[in-house]
């Protein structure tokens, strides 16, 4: 069923009261410009009949921009399907790297950089302990994905790694790891916090690093030095969830993860009198469901701090699972540890041969059988006018061409 609200029904409220204060970058205008006209007459479409009961009813087009809430689903279904033919039948573990909060303003300041260095450093330090032979002692693959949010929307950098269970020895066999477990998490987090401020002190010294507003006080010498005591001193988050017994559990886990983006439009439950409320999970609290409410601004603000840098690759291949190794080593690992046939796999709720998702049905009659009459094109509008709301296809709008 459709969500009652969207995002963009909050950017149409918020953005032009949060862009007074923040000025937006080039790459949040185009993501909420995006989103603002995704699936309205300003992106154009094209008039469709309904062969059951003749109701007309107009389907504009999506903008598939990656920050929309409305273009994940397609997209996150092709990418699987792309995937399907490089699972391994083994289990996989669930790794997260995350940093100490100390650590925003920086990444806010020098937002490429830092996403680039925390994905590397979380790859760095896995391979380096699995090779070891206390733990592995064997090269593994990792699929790393970016997320910078957390339940409420707030700025929480962190990586989602999904790790075979196992590794190519060098002269090519696969080496299974023990059952359920891989590398101690403890081991992994001091390493992981030593390569990553390591790399920090380095792009100090070379002035890669920039310091805007919150990170200004960080400019002067004595008060980076300071952070990185502190951070020396921290105990970095790095966790393993449960192991994933195999392909059916990681095709579940790269359908919920790989496109994410920061609130989906089903978790926002209203908005009324310049507010807006929306339901979270609390981590703290055994992830038990409560509600947040925020100013429209502040939920534009939280928003758009989400929106990631041009041409910037949130998900990453490392080791066996790289793109120049998917025809050699891996393929190599799966003929070894003899894959499943390809079908549908016991209780996965995915398929090898999903489809994307069907044309909405009639909002008179629920049928799906709908035939293309003319093309809409794209609408221009002037500075001051404003942009659709209704989005396609639009029930009110079909059953008001019924009268």
């Amino acid at each position: 069923m459709r969500p009652i609200f969207e995002v963009a029904d909050v950017l149409r409220l918020g953005l032009a009261k949060h862009e007074a204060r923040h000025p937006l970058s080039e790459v949040q205008r185009k993501a909420s410009n995006a989103i603002l006209n995704c699936r309205t007459s300003a992106l154009g479409g094209h008039m469709e009949v309904c062969t059951g009961c003749g109701v007309l009813s107009p389907s504009y087009n999506s903008c598939r921009h990656r920050a929309c809430p409305k273009c994940q689903w397609p997209a996150q279904v092709r990418w699987v399907q792309k995937r399907m033919g490089e699972l391994l039948n083994t289990e996989y573990f669930h790794i997260v790297f995350t940093v100490p909060h100390a650590l925003s303003p920086l990444f806010l300041s020098n937002d490429v950089r830092l996403y680039n260095l925390l994905m590397r450093c979380a790859w760095e330090t896995l391979d380096q302990l699995a090779r070891q032979p206390q733990w592995l002692g064997a090269r593994p693959g990792m699929l790393a994905v970016l997320h910078t949010w957390g339940q409420k929307m707030d700025f929480h950098p962190h990586v989602h790694c999904v790790v075979p269970g196992g590794g190519v020895l060098p002269y090519g066999t696969w080496k299974p790891a023990r059952k359920g477990f891989f590398v101690p998490v403890r081991v992994m987090s001091a390493l992981f916090r030593g390569k990553f401020l390591a790399a920090l002190k380095q792009m100090r010294q070379t002035g890669s690093l920039e310091y805007h507003g919150s990170a200004a006080a960080l400019a002067e010498d004595g008060a980076f030095k300071s952070l990185l005591r502190d951070l020396y001193k921290t105990g970095w988050v790095v966790y393993a969830k449960a192991p994933m017994g195999g392909p059916a559990q990681v095709l579940k886990y790269l359908g919920r993860y790989t496109h994410r983006i920061a609130i989906s439009n089903r978790r926002i439950l209203g908005i009324a009198d310049g507010r807006v409320t929306f339901s979270y999970k609390d981590r703290q609290d055994k992830d038990r469901d409560k509600v947040l409410n925020l100013t429209v601004e502040e939920f534009v603000h939280r928003f758009l701090m989400h929106v990631l840098p041009p041409g910037f690759h949130k998900i990453r291949h490392y080791g066996l699972l790289a793109a120049r190794n998917r025809t050699t080593k891996l393929l190599a690992a799966q003929l070894e540890l003899a894959p499943e046939p390809q079908g549908e796999y016991p209780d996965s709720g995915l398929v090898v041969d999903e489809q994307l998702p069907t044309r909405p049905c009639c909002p008179v009659c629920g049928s799906h059988e709908r035939l293309k009459l003319e093309v809409l094109p794209p609408k221009v509008f002037r500075a001051n006018q404003s942009r659709p709301a209704a989005r396609a296809p639009p029930e009110r709008a079909a059953l008001f061409l019924l009268r």
